[in-house]
């Protein structure tokens, strides 16, 4: 299992990743050992939309739930993973927690995949795990026929 302090480092590491390219311009094993790290926390639907909803302003955890439609608690530790990793950070707002997403970064990352996958045709019934159905650009086609896992 990866620690909140070896994502946080990840993330440093994937943004700071043209200095660690090689000389063929790919970036090194630790660049991409930090990128899987990072999208590793991204895994769960529910953190990546979590993720999503903070990269477009401030919530609480109240609010998250409700758009999330989990319960507190449950919302409460995705929220807690993803501050540990480094992916989001709080703040206090009187008697209630805030949180946000401020790296401009991670936002990017998570709107073109969400919107990327959005732009398709998806059937109204298709499951997270029905990738067949995601149309016609190259991830969904890559991800339909099982090459990106």
């Amino acid at each position: 299992m990866t620690t909140g302090a070896e994502v946080q480092a990840a993330i440093g590491a994937v943004i700071g990743a043209a200095a660690a390219t090689a000389p063929d311009g790919m970036p090194g094993p630790e660049v991409m050992d930090a990128a899987a790290a990072a999208f590793g926390m991204l895994a769960s639907p529910t953190r990546l939309q979590i993720v999503w909803i903070l990269a477009a302003g401030e919530c609480d955890v109240t609010g998250l739930a409700e758009q999330v439609g989990g319960t507190l608690p449950a919302v409460s530790q995705h929220l807690a993973k993803l501050r540990l990793a480094g992916l989001v950070r709080s703040r206090r707002e009187g008697r209630r927690q805030v949180y946000l997403v401020d790296d401009p970064y991670l936002a990017a990352v998570v709107r073109i995949m969400v919107s990327q996958l959005s732009a398709q045709d998806l059937p109204e019934d298709s499951g997270a795990a029905d990738l067949s159905a995601v149309g016609g650009s190259r991830l969904g086609r890559g991800l339909a026929r099982g090459r990106i896992v």
